[in-house]
């Protein structure tokens, strides 16, 4: 029997988490430093997107610069949202969903291609 296996990555054109509108996001400072909270209110530009983010190309002006809020890993997520790196996978594919379904739709181009990217067949 062939077993479907999900494993988090980002995937190249999506860019759904660079929507930063931060009335989507009301805990924001739950899990920033003070400083990391006003760097990222710097960030957001027009109707919410990352001011750093090219809407052409769906791809992020500073990728290698990137800041840790900006950093899908098992050690900031650890550190910002408390998650144990056991359950990190899990806990980012679902972060990815809802930030996906809450910018393209449930039923998107890119949600369907975010499901396709993460599934494995074995």
């Amino acid at each position: 029997m062939k077993t479907k296996i999900e494993t988090w990555k980002c995937v190249e054109g999506c860019g759904a988490c660079c929507n930063l509108d931060p009335s989507d996001r009301p805990d924001l400072e739950d899990y920033l430093t003070p400083e990391e909270l006003d760097h990222y209110l710097s960030l957001v530009g027009e109707k919410g997107w990352c001011i750093n983010f090219e809407q052409e190309t769906r791809k992020c002006l500073i990728y290698e610069q990137r800041p840790r809020f900006c950093r899908v890993q098992p050690d900031s997520f650890q550190e910002m949202y408390d998650i144990d790196p056991s359950e990190f996978n899990d806990f980012a594919i679902e972060c990815c969903r809802q930030q996906i379904e809450g910018v393209y739709g449930g039923k998107s181009t890119e949600m369907k291609h975010y499901n396709r990217e993460i599934t494995q067949i074995n």
